[in-house]
């Protein structure tokens, strides 16, 4: 862990702290922004975000010429977008610019579950959203510009993989206490996306590794069980 300040605080991490594979990849258990391979940690008090340092993050971010909170959009990130080495992957590969604000969220409802589907690229088993009653988990929101929503929709495959949904099902508590207004996710958009259904019911992420994952077998479920418009 790389850090930066005094006191003995944790302020950033480079992509190394948090790898990239087995996917999702390891992510921070809080609040960040990143950039240049680095991730700053956030925190929330009177007057909004700030990064641990103590610099106001909407400060920060036009600092940087990038755009601030209000011209972005929040996306629920429930799989690999929540890694910083992923996210440092979009930009080499895909083009991602600017600043990544990703703040922890906790999920009502919702649940990440293995999809039916594996990945043609490297064989493992990629992560999709779903409505699970009384269900509690934390992932991570995007606040994401227009142009990151466009490299999110490339990486997704929105369209055929996925659609970008606007999500009517569960709550997302952001950790200001900030209750999100129908947030942007990327959900099944055909049955290798579908959740898969191992023994009659869909396996959650955080139950059971990739290494499992990609040994279980099953069907796709018919539905998601989500209420979305898809965009």
């Amino acid at each position: 862990m790389r850090t930066r300040g005094g006191g003995g605080r944790e302020l950033s991490y480079a992509d190394a702290d948090f790898p990239a594979d087995p996917y999702p990849g390891a992510r921070p258990g809080g609040s960040f922004v990143h950039l240049d391979e680095i991730g700053h940690a956030l925190g929330h008090h009177t007057g909004g975000w700030h990064l641990a340092a103590g610099d106001a993050l909407e400060d920060w971010l036009t600092t940087r010429g990038a755009p601030g909170l209000a011209r972005r959009r929040p996306v629920l990130a429930y799989g690999s977008n929540a890694c910083p080495a992923k996210i440092t992957w979009l930009r080499t590969e895909l083009g991602l610019t600017g600043p990544v604000v990703a703040l922890h969220a906790e999920c009502h409802d919702l649940a990440a579950v293995w999809a039916a589907g594996l990945r043609q690229r490297d064989g493992q088993r990629p992560a999709t959203l779903a409505a699970l009653p009384r269900a509690v988990e934390r992932h991570a929101v995007w606040l994401a510009t227009e142009e990151q929503i466009r490299v999110l929709d490339v990486c997704e495959g929105r369209g055929e993989r996925y659609h970008l949904s606007r999500l009517h099902s569960g709550t997302v508590t952001l950790e200001d206490g900030t209750v999100l207004g129908e947030p942007l996710a990327y959900t099944a958009a055909g049955p290798q996306r579908m959740p898969l259904l191992a023994g009659g019911t869909p396996v959650r992420t955080a139950e059971v590794g990739q290494a499992e994952a990609r040994l279980l077998r099953g069907d796709p479920a018919t539905s998601h069980g989500l209420t979305v418009t898809v965009l």
